[in-house]
C-alpha cells in the first residue's frame, strides 16, 4: 500500500492519535530521521520500563523474607550467611518483622517459586506473543502488554493494602505480569526493525540494547527508595510509570514507515538514500507474498536454531549475574572485609554498566566485520576466562573486582544484546522469507523465549549448587559459555568461507587484464 491510503498501512495499522495532531498542528508531515528518532526513543523507554519492574521483586524479597538478602531463585538455608547480614539498615518494623506468608521458614522457598513461574509463563508466552505480533498492530500490542504490566505490577503491591497474605494471589498476579510482559519483546524490536536498515543495524541496536541496564539499574533505585514508604509503594511507582509509558505508546509510536505515509517519497528518493534508510525489506515482485510467517517456518530460517539455543547459554549466564550477584558480593570477603547489603546492590550495577559498553562494541564489531556469528562467538568464547578471574581475583580487592566485574558484564552481555537484537532482525527479513515481511516478531520470540527459559534455569542451577560451591556456580557458568560459543561454529565456519570466497572472487577480478574487464 502506498501513501494514498494515508493513516492506514498494509496491516491495517492506523496513525496513531498523537502523531496526527502534531502533523496538524505543525502543518505538515513528520520528516523520516524525525520519526526515525522517535522510534528509538519509545521503544527504549518501553523496554528500560519493562525491566524496571522486573527487577523490583530482587529488591523487596529482602523485606518480604528478613531471611534473604537479594535472593534470586531457591530456598537458601539462610542459618549459614544470617552472621554475615548487615542488619543496621533495617530500621523499618516491617523489614524485621516480614511479609506472611514469605516471612515462614519456607518463605525464601515460596519467593523462589514465584520468580520461576514468572519466568516461565514469560518464557511460553513469548512464543505465542511473537505469533500473534506478526498478525496484529504492534503497537497495540505492546500497549496492552505495558498497561497490563503497570496493573498486575501494582496489584501485587497492593496485597500491603489490603493486607493480603495468600501466597497464591502472589503467585497468580506474578504469573500474569510475566505473560503481558512477554509481548515487550517481540515487539519493540520488530518495529526498531522495521525502521532501520541493515548495514549500521548492530551499532544502533547495540546503542539501544542499554534500555535493558537503565532498566535494572533505574528500577533497582526507584524500589529501593520507596521501601522507606513501604514495600508496596516500590511496586506501585513503577507498575504507574510503565502504564504512563504504555500510553505515550499508543498515542506516539509508528511501528513502521508506511504507517506515517513517507514510503512512497523514499522510492522516489531511492537514489539518494543510504543503506540506514533503505527498508529491510525491499518487494521484490508485486505478488511477493506478505502473510505473517508460520511458527515451524520460522524455526526454519537458517541460523534461527543455532542462535535461539546459543542465547539459551548466554541468558543463563547472564541473568545468573542479575539475580545472584548482589547476594554473592554480600556474602563474598572482598579484600577481606564483607560489603552491606545496600553497597553490594551498588556495585553490582556495574556489571550492567559493562553490559551497555558490550552490547554497544559487539553491534559495531558485527557492522563492521558483517559477521554476527562471528562476532557473538568470539565474545562468548572471551567471557570463560574472565569468569574465571573474577572467581579467582575478584575477592583480592575492591578495584579488582569492580575491573574484573566491569569486564565481564562487556563480554557476557555482549553476544547477549547482540543476538536479541540486531541477530533477530537480520533472521527475521532472511532473504529465504522471499521479501516476506511479516516474520519479525516471530522470529524474535521464538530466539528470546529460547533464551528465557535459560534465563530462568541459570538461577534455578545456583541455588543447589551455591549451597554447596561458589566455585562450582563459576564452572557452570564457563561451561554454558563454552557451548554458547560452540553452538555458533558452523556459522562462524560459513561467515569465514563466505568472505574468503569473497575476497579470492575479488583478487581473481583485479588480476584480469583491463582488456578482459570491458569485454565481461
Amino acid at each position: 500500500m502506498g501513501s494514498s491510503s494515508g493513516c492506514r498501512s498494509k496491516m491495517g495499522t492506523t496513525k496513531p492519535l498523537g502523531i496526527q495532531l502534531f502533523e496538524c498542528v505543525r502543518g505538515g508531515p513528520l520528516s523520516f530521521r524525525s520519526s526515525q528518532a522517535l522510534v528509538l526513543i519509545l521503544t527504549f523507554l518501553s523496554y528500560a520500563s519493562y525491566h524496571a519492574t522486573r527487577k523490583t521483586t530482587s529488591i523487596v524479597k529482602s523485606v518480604l523474607d528478613p531471611k534473604t538478602a537479594n535472593v534470586g531463585m531457591l530456598h537458601w538455608p539462610s542459618n549459614l550467611y544470617l552472621q554475615h547480614l548487615n542488619k543496621a539498615e533495617n530500621n523499618n518494623t516491617a523489614i524485621h518483622n516480614g511479609w506472611a506468608p514469605f516471612n515462614g521458614d519456607g518463605g525464601t522457598a515460596l519467593l523462589g517459586e514465584i520468580d520461576l513461574a514468572f519466568l516461565g509463563v514469560y518464557a511460553i508466552g513469548m512464543f505465542f506473543a511473537g505469533h500473534l505480533g506478526d498478525r496484529v498492530d504492534l503497537r497495540i500490542l505492546l500497549t496492552i502488554g505495558m498497561v497490563g504490566t503497570g496493573l498486575f505490577t501494582a496489584a501485587f503491591g497492593a496485597g500491603y493494602w489490603f493486607n493480603i497474605h495468600s501466597f497464591y494471589y502472589f503467585l497468580g498476579v506474578q504469573m500474569i505480569a510475566g505473560l503481558f510482559q512477554s509481548s515487550g519483546w517481540p515487539s519493540v524490536v520488530a518495529v526498531v526493525g522495521n525502521w532501520f536498515g541493515k548495514s549500521k543495524r548492530g551499532l544502533i541496536m547495540g546503542i539501544w540494547n542499554a534500555h535493558t541496564s537503565v532498566g535494572n539499574i533505574s528500577g533497582s533505585l526507584i524500589a529501593a527508595a520507596m521501601l522507606k514508604f513501604g514495600w508496596c509503594w516500590s511496586f506501585a511507582v513503577p507498575g504507574a510509570m510503565i502504564a504512563l509509558v504504555g500510553i505515550a505508546v499508543f498515542l506516539f509510536l509508528p511501528v513502521g514507515p508506511e504507517v506515517i505515509g513517507i514510503e512512497e517519497d523514499r522510492r522516489v528518493k531511492d537514489s539518494e538514500k543510504d543503506d540506514m534508510d533503505a527498508p529491510l525489506l525491499e518487494k521484490r515482485q508485486s505478488d511477493a507474498r506478505d502473510e505473517a510467517v508460520g511458527f515451524i517456518q520460522a524455526w526454519r530460517i537458517p541460523g534461527v536454531a543455532p542462535f535461539a539455543l546459543c542465547l539459551f547459554f548466554c541468558k543463563l549466564v547472564a541473568y545468573t549475574f542479575l539475580y545472584w550477584l548482589p547476594f554473592y558480593l554480600s556474602h563474598t570477603a572482598i579484600g577481606g572485609e564483607y560489603l552491606s547489603d545496600s553497597a553490594a546492590g551498588v556495585l553490582s550495577t556495574l556489571f550492567d554498566v559493562g553490559g551497555v559498553v558490550g552490547g554497544i562494541l559487539a553491534g559495531h564489531i558485527s557492522d563492521r566485520l558483517d559477521a554476527r556469528a562471528l562476532t557473538a562467538a568470539s565474545f562468548t568464547f572471551s567471557a570463560i576466562p574472565a569468569l574465571f578471574f573474577y572467581r579467582i581475583y575478584g575477592s583480592v580487592s575492591l578495584a579488582w573486582n569492580v575491573a574484573l566485574m566491569f569486564l565481564t558484564g562487556v563480554l557476557v552481555n555482549g553476544p547477549y544484546a547482540l543476538i536479541t537484537t540486531a541477530v533477530s532482525a537480520d533472521l527475521g527479513t532472511h532473504s529465504s522469507l522471499n521479501g516476506n515481511s511479516r516474520a519479525l516478531a516471530t522470529v524474535t520470540a521464538i530466539i528470546d523465549g529460547t533464551g528465557s527459559i535459560g534465563a530462568a534455569v541459570g538461577p534455578l542451577l545456583t541455588g543447589y549448587i551455591s549451597a554447596k560451591s561458589w566455585s562450582g556456580v563459576f564452572t557452570m557458568l564457563m561451561a554454558s559459555a563454552l557451548i554458547a560459543g560452540l553452538l555458533l561454529s558452523r556459522l562462524v565456519v560459513a561467515e569465514i568461507s563466505a568472505k574468503m570466497e569473497s575476497r579470492r572472487a575479488a583478487d581473481h577480478a583485479s588480476d584480469l587484464p583491463v582488456s578482459s574487464l570491458e569485454e565481461a
